[in-house]
C-alpha cells in the first residue's frame, strides 16, 4: 500500500431514502442518479461486513481511533433496531486500543426522545442540518408536498439541549445561500447554541457554477461569509465555525479542519446501503458515477480501495493540483478546495475550485484581518484565574489580586472588540489607534479599559444604530490625548458635543462633524483649546472624579453609551448634585471600608464608574449592572450614604459575577428550564438565579453588618436591620439550594455554590429573633405563592 493513506474516515450509508425534498441536495439534484438503484437500507450482512472491514483496516494500520458517520439519504429512516446494531457491530468489530467516534448526520425531523436514549446508550453524536432561521431553511428544505421543516427540526435541537442528551449535540450544518441574510443566518444558528456551526458551499461545478443573486458582486460566498466573520469575531468567537477555524490553522500551517481546505490528504471511503464502496459523496455533483469504484466490502479490502486512482488523486496534495492553483500565493491554505468543486467536462478535475474567487477573497481577507489585530491592538495573554482567586470569588468576594485578573481579561475582550470593530478600512482613526498603542499603550489601555468602550464596540458589531464606526475616532482622540500624542482628526458632533471616552465633552454647535487637534497645549476645535485634564468654561465638560481614601472613581455623565443599563441614565450633574454625589460616595465608603472591608478592597481595585440614573418610582431606589459594561454599575442616587453602599456593594457582585462568566462556564447554557427566585414573583432562567444569588451574598452580608452595629436597641432601625436580614439570608439559603438540586451546574458551577454556602454561613448565624424569623418566613410564603400562581396561569 505504498504512497497511499490509510482511511480513519467513514461513511456509513444506512438508508438511501429522506422524507425531506431539499432542491440543493447533492444526493437526489445533482448529477449522479445511483441513489434510485441503492437498497433502501443496509442489510445485516452489509452492516457485518462494513464493520469487519472497518476492524481490520484499523488492526492492519495500527489506527488509534476511526470516524464513522451515519448517513442517508436520511439515517433516521433505518430506525432505532437497525442503528442500534449498527453502532454494536462496529464497536465490536474494532481491536483493542481503537476508539470509536461514531456520529450520525440528520435533517432532525424525526430526531425524538427514544432515538436520542438510544444515541446516548450508544455514544453516538448527533449533528443535525439547518440553513438558519425559518426563512432561510424554507427556501430549500421542505416536506415533499412544501410543507415547511423549520419547527420540526428546531423541536428536535430543543430536546437535544435537554441536560441528558446535551452531551450528544456535535453542531449544525448550513448549506449557504446567498440570497439569504448572512447575519440573520448566523444568529439563528448560534440561537441553537451549538457546540459548532459548519457553513457548506453547495455543490456545484463548472459545468453548473454556484448561483449568484441578480447584481451580486464577483464573489457573492467570500462576502456572505466575510459578513459573519466580522460578526462572529466582534463577538470574541462564541462558537466554533469549522471554516473560519480552519483558515486560521491553514494559514498558521497547521491542519484544516475540512476536506474543501487545505492539503491535507484525504482520508474517506464512503459505504453505500448496498455494501459499495465509493469516494466522497461530494462528487456527486459532478457526473452521473463520478464516486463509483468498482469495489464493495464483499469481495474487496479497504486497502484496495485506497490504491483506487480517484482516491489516489485526492491523496495528492500540491502535485494534484491545476498549474495555476499551484502557482496561487494562497495554495496551502486554500487546497485547491473540494475535490469535486473543480469538475468541468472535457477537463476533469484538473481546474481550480469554481468557488476559486471567493475562497481567495475569503482566506487573504481572513489573514489581513488576522494581521491587523496585532499590528493595531495587540492581544494580550489572557491570565486565567488562579485556583486562590477563584476560591474567593465563589465566596462572593475577590480580594485585589483576583479583581485584577478579571479586569485583565476584561480588557484583553475589549481589545479584541475593538480591533474587531475597526479593522475594516485603513482609515485615520484606526492608524492613530495604532501610533498610540505603539507609543503611549497605557493611555491606549486607559480608554480600551473604559467600561462603554465595550458597550460601543458590541452594538457596532450587533447592528444596533446607536452605535457607528464615529466611536473608533472618539476612542482614537482620547487615547492620544491620554498619551500626548499630537493628532488631527475628524469627529462625529453628537447632539452638539464632540466625545472623548474617559474625559469629556467639548460643545460644538451647528454641524455634524468636527476636525479636532491634539497639541502639546490641549485640544483644539474652531480656534479654541481646552486641557482635557482640568476645569474648563462651559464649552468643555471634563469626567468628574470622587476621590475618597484608597478609592478614586468617575462620576460619568457624557458618554453617550452610558445608557447601557436597564434604567435611564441622567443627564449632567449640576454643582448641587455634584456635591451631593460625593458627600453620599464618602458616607458609602466610610460605612463599607468599616462594616464590610472584604468587599469594599475589591470595589477599590476593580470598579471604577459609577453612572448616576435618572431617579426611579417614587419611594423606590433603583441600580443596576450592564453585562457589556466591566467596571461600571448605574445607581440614581438614594436619601442617605447606607443605602447607597448597599447599592454599590450589591451591583459590583453582578459585574464580577459577570466577568467570570465571561471566562467560565458554570452551568449548562443550554438549560432553558426557568426557576423561582425567592426574592421576585416572576421565574427566572438559571443564569439569572446565579447571579441574583451571588448579589444577594453582599446584601445578607450588609443587613448582618448593620445588625451588628445596632445591637441592643429594640425598635426603629434595629427591628427594620433584623427583619431585613432575616428575609435576605433565607432567600439567598433557598436559592442556593435551588441551584444545587438544578442538576445544570458545571463541576466549577457546584464549587461556587458551596463557596457560597460557606460565605453565607456568618449571616446565618446572626441572631435576629423570633418576630423577625416568623415575618421573613410569611413573605416567602407568599411570594412562592405568588410565583406558583404565575406559573399555573402560563
Amino acid at each position: 500500500m505504498s504512497g497511499t493513506v490509510p482511511f480513519s474516515q467513514f461513511v456509513l450509508k444506512v438508508h438511501s431514502r429522506c422524507d425531506l425534498a431539499c432542491d440543493h441536495c447533492y444526493v437526489y439534484e445533482h448529477a449522479d442518479t445511483s441513489w434510485s438503484r441503492k437498497a433502501r437500507a443496509a442489510s445485516d450482512a452489509v452492516l457485518e461486513r462494513t464493520a469487519g472491514r472497518i476492524g481490520e483496516h484499523a488492526r492492519t494500520h495500527r489506527l488509534p481511533a476511526v470516524h464513522v458517520v451515519l448517513h442517508g439519504g436520511e439515517p433516521l429512516l433505518a430506525g432505532p433496531d437497525r442503528l442500534r446494531r449498527a453502532a454494536e457491530l462496529l464497536r465490536a468489530a474494532l481491536p483493542a486500543g481503537c476508539a470509536l467516534d461514531l456520529r450520525i448526520h440528520t435533517n432532525g425531523v424525526l430526531l425524538s426522545r427514544r432515538f436520542l436514549e438510544l444515541f446516548a446508550e450508544q455514544d453516538v453524536k448527533v449533528g443535525v442540518s439547518l440553513d438558519g432561521d425559518r426563512l432561510a431553511n424554507d427556501r430549500h428544505r421542505l416536506f415533499p408536498d412544501g410543507r415547511s421543516s423549520h419547527a420540526k427540526v428546531l423541536a428536535a435541537l430543543a430536546l437535544l439541549r435537554e441536560p441528558e442528551f446535551r452531551h450528544l449535540y456535535a453542531g449544525l450544518l448550513c448549506t449557504i445561500d446567498v440570497a439569504n441574510d448572512p447575519v440573520a443566518v448566523y444568529r439563528a444558528l448560534v440561537a441553537e447554541r451549538p457546540p459548532r456551526i459548519d457553513f457548506l458551499l453547495p455543490h456545484a461545478t463548472w459545468d453548473h457554477p454556484p448561483l449568484a443573486p441578480a447584481g451580486a458582486g464577483p464573489t457573492p460566498y467570500a462576502d456572505w461569509l466575510l459578513a459573519i466573520h466580522r460578526h462572529w469575531t466582534g463577538q470574541g468567537r462564541p462558537v466554533p465555525v469549522r471554516i473560519f477555524d480552519s483558515v486560521h490553522r491553514t494559514l498558521r500551517g497547521r491542519s484544516s479542519l475540512t476536506e474543501s481546505l487545505g492539503l491535507d490528504p484525504a482520508d474517506l471511503v464512503v459505504v453505500e446501503t448496498d455494501g459499495t464502496l465509493e469516494q466522497a459523496d461530494s462528487l456527486k455533483t459532478a457526473y452521473d458515477g463520478a464516486p463509483a469504484t468498482g469495489f464493495d466490502v464483499f469481495a474487496h479490502s479497504l486497502d484496495e480501495v485506497a490504491r483506487h486512482p480517484g482516491m489516489r488523486e485526492r491523496q495528492s496534495g500540491l502535485a494534484g493540483l491545476a498549474a495555476q492553483c499551484r502557482a496561487c500565493p494562497v495554495v496551502r491554505s486554500c487546497g485547491g478546495g473540494l475535490y469535486a468543486h473543480r469538475y468541468r467536462t472535457g477537463g476533469g478535475f484538473d481546474h481550480p475550485s469554481v468557488y476559486c474567487g471567493d475562497l481567495l477573497k475569503l482566506i487573504t481577507t481572513v489573514r489581513d484581518r488576522i494581521a491587523a489585530a496585532p499590528a493595531a491592538v495587540p492581544a494580550q495573554q489572557r491570565q486565567p484565574l488562579t485556583e486562590r482567586h477563584l476560591d474567593e470569588l465563589a465566596r462572593g468576594l475577590g480580594g485585589p489580586d483576583a479583581v485584577a485578573a478579571l479586569g485583565k481579561a476584561q480588557l484583553e475582550l475589549s481589545r479584541r472588540l475593538v480591533t474587531a470593530a475597526g479593522a475594516a478600512g485603513n482609515s485615520a482613526a484606526w492608524q492613530l489607534l495604532t501610533e498610540v498603542d505603539r507609543s503611549a499603550s497605557d493611555a491606549l489601555d486607559a480608554v480600551l479599559a473604559h467600561p462603554y468602550t465595550r458597550a460601543w464596540a458590541v452594538r457596532l458589531l450587533g447592528g444596533d444604530g446607536r452605535a457607528d464606526l464615529g466611536g473608533l475616532a472618539e476612542l482614537a482622540a482620547a487615547a492620544a490625548a491620554r498619551g500626548r500624542v499630537g493628532f488631527e482628526l475628524l469627529l462625529p458632533v453628537r447632539a452638539g458635543w464632540l466625545h472623548l471616552p474617559t474625559l469629556g465633552r467639548l460643545r460644538v454647535d451647528g454641524r455634524a462633524e468636527a476636525v479636532l487637534r491634539g497639541t502639546a497645549d490641549g485640544l483644539a476645535c474652531d480656534g479654541h483649546t481646552v486641557s482635557w485634564d482640568r476645569p474648563g468654561d462651559h464649552r468643555w465638560q471634563p469626567v468628574r472624579r470622587v476621590a475618597l481614601p484608597g478609592w478614586t472613581l468617575a462620576l460619568e455623565d457624557t458618554d453617550p453609551h452610558r445608557d447601557s443599563h436597564q434604567w435611564t441614565a441622567a443627564d449632567r450633574l449640576d454643582d448641587a448634585e455634584l456635591h451631593a454625589w460625593t458627600g453620599a460616595l464618602g458616607e458609602a465608603w466610610d460605612l463599607l471600608g468599616r462594616d464590610l472591608p472584604e468587599y469594599a478592597a475589591g470595589l477599590a481595585a476593580g470598579l471604577g464608574t459609577v453612572t448616576p440614573l435618572a431617579p426611579g418610582p417614587a419611594g423606590r431606589d433603583i441600580s443596576a449592572a450592564a453585562r457589556q459594561a466591566y467596571g461600571a454599575v448605574g445607581i440614581a442616587r438614594p436619601a442617605t450614604g447606607p443605602v447607597l453602599a448597599l447599592l454599590l456593594a450589591h451591583e459590583f457582585q453582578h459585574v464580577k459575577l459577570g466577568a467570570v462568566l465571561d471566562l467560565h462556564d458554570l452551568h449548562d447554557r443550554a438549560d432553558e428550564r426557568l426557576y423561582h427566585a425567592p426574592w421576585r414573583p416572576d421565574p427566572r432562567p438559571l443564569e439569572g438565579l446565579l447571579q441574583g444569588t451571588y448579589a444577594h451574598l453582599a446584601v445578607a452580608a450588609y443587613w448582618a453588618s448593620r445588625v451588628r452595629a445596632l445591637d441592643g436597641t429594640r425598635g426603629g432601625d434595629g427591628a427594620a436591620a433584623r427583619l431585613q436580614l432575616a428575609t435576605w439570608r433565607a432567600h439567598t439559603a433557598d436559592a442556593i439550594g435551588t441551584l444545587d438540586g438544578s442538576g445544570a451546574l458545571t463541576p466549577l458551577g457546584r464549587r461556587f455554590t458551596a463557596g457560597m454556602r460557606t460565605a453565607l454561613a456568618p449571616a446565618l448565624a446572626v441572631p435576629v429573633g423570633a418576630a423577625a424569623e416568623r415575618a421573613a418566613r410569611a413573605a416567602a410564603a407568599e411570594n412562592l405563592a405568588a410565583w406558583r400562581a404565575a406559573a399555573g396561569r402560563r
